[in-house]
């Protein structure tokens, strides 16, 4: 799930995630859902709010015994629901006849589905159909349903976006290579950064995408989680730093908004300089070669000799990269009077950054 939109999540969002952690690969209902599955059985599962599921049901037998994946596929062999507790701990009754209300809308078609959404929708209970002819899992949640993805299908995805967040990360960090050199050499236009901007958001996008079939894959996706890191690391950071250098407000408030609006445009518009500049704040008759002046947030990170949260102060003090590096050389004092503990080493790194730069 997209951990920077979860203060937005509803109830029922919450819910469904919830479901989906509870149903993913390692957990012992998966294990049971994939035993029925190969079985080439129908299911029809209640978790949770055992009184109300009750209710809207009758005969079956009364069980009150352990959970485990074993019981519960030997249980689905017979007609009728399951009856699960909350916490996946007892099964309560087994071959359940349901019979929630007809008149609760649902556009599912098949008898299972359409009495799973409906349970779902009259009770709190996360309601979990197996289609026997099609081998598909479906999880209702308040009337909304989600179908679970075979692992195969989803480490498939995996694959095709690890292979484009590699090929992306690749290109982006010859990118930012390529604008510190350009920004040491003072030299850099809207062009340049709207290449960056663009590169860094097909690489979060990406990445938000990985983060779905993680969330999916349970246990079986702590490798893939690792080779997120892998591309995406540090990358959050140097991304927000980059859009402080060049927006008209350099806030760090400003700058998640700027994101915010970068992640939803088309590629179209994220291409385009004119719509750029304007997020940024600037003129809309801003071309691409019109040339752009960065405070050099991003690049004085990057330096070994600044501690944490000392750029912004040296930036504050002399307004662009331009003017901090003609201090370092010229005269480095009031640098050192700032706590940069060796500006000599300072105007070093700086000119290895640019003699590195393609």
């Amino acid at each position: 799930m997209d951990s920077a939109n979860r203060s937005d999540k509803t109830p029922t969002d919450a819910r469904i995630e919830t479901a989906v952690k509870m149903t993913a690969p390692g957990t012992a209902l998966r294990k049971a859902l994939d035993m029925i599955i190969a079985g080439h059985l129908g299911a029809l599962i209640c978790v949770g709010d055992t009184e109300n599921v009750l209710a809207a049901g009758a005969d079956g037998f009364a069980l009150d015994v352990s959970f485990t994946a074993n019981r519960l596929f030997e249980l689905c062999k017979m007609d009728g629901a399951v009856i699960i507790d909350k916490d996946l701990t007892r099964i309560v009754r087994a071959n359940y006849h349901l019979n929630p209300d007809p008149s609760l809308p649902t556009t599912e078609t098949g008898t299972r589905h359409r009495t799973a959404a409906r349970m779902s929708l009259l009770t709190s209970a996360m309601v979990i159909s197996v289609s026997e002819r099609r081998s598909v899992v479906n999880v209702y949640i308040d009337g909304h349903g989600f179908q679970l993805q075979p692992v195969s299908e989803l480490m498939s995805v995996v694959n095709q976006l690890t292979a484009a967040m590699q090929n992306t990360r690749s290109q982006l960090d010859r990118s930012l290579q390529h604008l510190t050199s350009l920004e040491l050499d003072n030299f850099v236009t809207l062009g340049d950064v709207v290449n960056v901007f663009y590169l860094f958001e097909v690489l979060m996008t990406a990445g938000e995408e990985l983060d779905r079939c993680i969330f999916q894959l349970g246990t079986d996706g702590r490798i893939t989680e690792m080779q997120r890191e892998e591309f995406i690391g540090g990358m959050d950071e140097e991304y927000t730093l980059t859009i402080r250098d060049y927006a008209k407000d350099s806030s760090e408030e400003s700058a998640r908004a700027i994101r915010k609006k970068f992640h939803e445009m088309a590629n179209s518009q994220l291409r385009s300089a004119k719509t750029v500049a304007k997020t940024l704040g600037y003129d809309e008759s801003w071309t691409e070669d019109t040339i752009m002046t960065p405070l050099g947030l991003r690049t004085l990170s990057r330096v070994s000799v600044i501690r944490e949260g000392m750029a912004d102060k040296i930036v504050d003090e002399y307004g662009s990269l331009q003017e901090v590096l003609e201090a370092a050389e010229d005269d480095s004092s009031k640098l050192g009077e700032m706590g940069v503990s060796n500006p000599g080493a300072l105007a070093n790194s700086l000119h290895r950054m640019w003699g590195n730069g393609e």
